[in-house]
C-alpha cells in the first residue's frame, strides 16, 4: 500500500524521493525541518500527525525546556519559520512551540519560569556582579593615583613594582567580573585573550610606538598614555549594565512576541540603543580619565573605537557567538600590527609604495587614526552580525 502523500519525511529534502513500487511522490516540503511517517501497521490509517513526529524529532528539546519559549527558540535554531510553522498547522513557530510543550512528558520537566523574566533578577545577585564589574577599574585608579603621586620620589624598579601590581589586581579583578553576571560567557571563549591584550597594549603605548617608527625609529623608550586604560576599566560598569538590560528587555519582548520577525525588529533598536548608551557612558569616563584636556592625542575616537568593539563582541559570546566575536578582534589586531610593519618594510630599497597607506592615514589623522581605522571597521562590522544573530529568538531563550 502507498504511503500517505501527506506524511512528511525527515530524509527528504524539499521533494520526497522514491522508496520502491508504490511509493508516491509526496508535495513539496520545507526544507528547514523534514519529519518521518509512522512505520508498521499503523502507517495506512491514516496521515500522521506532524506535530506529534516533530515532537518526536525534537524529543530533548521538548522535554529539557521549561517554557515553551525554548522550545520555539530551538525550533527557530534549527531552521524552522513562520512559514514553515503554517504546514504544521500553526500561524507561527511560537504557537507551534506551545503545543509541543504541552504534549511534552511533564514528569521531567523542571518548573517553569515567569515570563518575561530577566536573566538576573535577585537585588543581592546585581549587586554582586556590579561590585565585581567595579573591581578592574578601582585597581587601575589606585594604581595610576600612586604612580603620579610618586613621581620624582620613587626610583624605576619601585615604580615598576608597583605598576606590575596593580596590573595584576587589574587582571584578576577582570577575571572576577567576566567569571559572574551580565558578562559571564559560556566556556571555550579564552581564545580571545592575546588579541584583548594586544589591543590594551596598543592603546597605551601604539601611538608613540608608531610616531617613532615613521619618523625613523624606534629610538629611546616609549610613552605610555595610561587615561585610554582606565576609562576602559572603570567602563566595565556600565559594560555590564548595558549587557544586562538588553539580556532582559530582550526576554522580556521575546515572551510578548507572535512571531520571530516581531521579536526580530523590536530587538534590534534595543541593540542600537544599548550599545549608544554605553558608548554615551564610556566616552565620558574616558573624559574623567583625562582625555578631555587638550594636546596632542588626547582625542577619545580611538579608545571609543576600540570600547565598542570590545563591548559588541563581549555581548556576541555571552549570547553563544564566540567565534565572529574573535575573528572582529583578530581583524583589528592585524590591521594595528601590519600598520607598524608596513612602514618598517617600506624602507627597504623599492619598498617604499608599502607604506604609503599608513603615512596617507597619520598625515590625514595622525598616529591614532590607525586604532581608530582598525577598531572602528571591525566595531562596524560585529555591529553589522549583532544585528543579524542577536535579534533571533535562540540568543536570547536560555539567557
Amino acid at each position: 500500500m502507498g504511503r500517505p502523500t501527506d506524511a512528511p519525511d525527515p530524509d527528504a529534502g524539499a521533494e520526497a524521493t522514491d522508496a520502491g513500487p508504490g511509493t508516491v511522490r509526496s508535495a513539496v516540503r520545507a526544507p528547514e525541518i523534514a519529519y518521518r511517517p509512522a512505520r508498521g501497521p499503523a502507517a495506512g490509517r491514516g496521515p500522521a500527525d506532524p506535530v506529534k513526529v516533530l515532537m518526536h524529532r525534537h524529543r530533548d528539546l521538548c522535554e529539557r525546556a521549561v517554557d515553551p519559549l525554548e522550545i520555539a527558540a530551538g525550533l527557530e535554531a534549527h531552521g524552522l519559520t513562520d512559514r514553515t510553522a503554517a504546514r504544521y498547522r500553526h500561524r507561527d513557530v511560537f504557537s507551534l512551540a506551545e503545543e509541543l510543550y504541552a504534549r511534552a512528558p511533564g514528569a521531567r520537566r523542571h518548573a517553569p519560569r515567569a515570563p518575561g523574566r530577566p536573566p538576573y533578577p535577585g537585588g543581592e545577585a546585581r549587586a554582586g556582579w556590579t561590585l565585581s564589574a567595579l573591581l578592574p577599574g578601582a585597581a587601575c585608579l589606585a594604581t595610576v593615583g600612586a604612580l603620579r603621586a610618586t613621581e620624582g620620589v620613587l626610583g624605576g624598579g619601585t615604580r615598576f613594582a608597583v605598576t606590575a601590581v596593580g596590573a595584576l589586581l587589574v587582571v584578576l579583578g577582570l577575571r572576577l567580573c567576566l567569571r559572574g553576571g551580565p558578562l559571564r560567557a559560556p566556556d571555550g571563549t579564552g581564545g580571545v585573550t592575546p588579541y584583548v591584550c594586544w589591543l590594551l597594549g596598543y592603546v597605551v603605548y601604539g601611538d608613540d610606538l608608531l610616531a617613532q617608527v615613521i619618523s625613523g625609529g624606534p629610538d629611546g623608550r616609549w610613552t605610555a598614555a595610561p587615561g585610554p586604560l582606565l576609562g576602559l576599566a572603570l567602563a566595565l560598569a556600565p559594560a555590564a549594565w548595558c549587557a544586562h538590560l538588553f539580556a532582559g528587555h530582550a526576554r522580556h519582548r521575546l515572551a510578548g512576541s507572535h512571531a520571530l520577525s516581531e521579536f526580530g525588529a523590536g530587538v534590534r533598536p534595543l541593540l542600537f540603543g544599548v550599545l549608544a548608551l554605553f558608548l554615551c557612558a564610556l566616552t565620558a569616563l574616558l573624559y574623567l580619565a583625562g582625555l578631555g584636556q587638550p594636546g596632542p592625542g588626547s582625542s577619545p575616537v580611538g579608545p571609543v573605537a576600540l570600547g565598542a568593539l570590545l563591548f559588541l563582541a563581549r555581548l556576541l559570546a555571552v549570547h553563544g557567538f564566540p567565534e565572529p566575536a574573535a575573528t572582529g578582534l583578530a581583524a583589528a589586531c592585524a590591521v594595528e600590527v601590519a600598520a607598524t610593519f608596513l612602514v618598517l618594510a617600506g624602507r627597504l630599497p623599492g619598498l617604499g609604495l608599502l607604506a604609503r597607506p599608513v603615512d596617507a592615514v597619520v598625515a590625514a589623522a595622525g598616529p591614532a587614526g590607525v586604532p581608530v581605522l582598525a577598531c572602528g571597521i571591525a566595531a562596524f562590522g560585529l555591529l553589522i552580525h549583532a544585528s543579524v544573530t542577536l535579534t533571533r529568538a535562540s540568543a536570547h531563550a536560555s539567557a
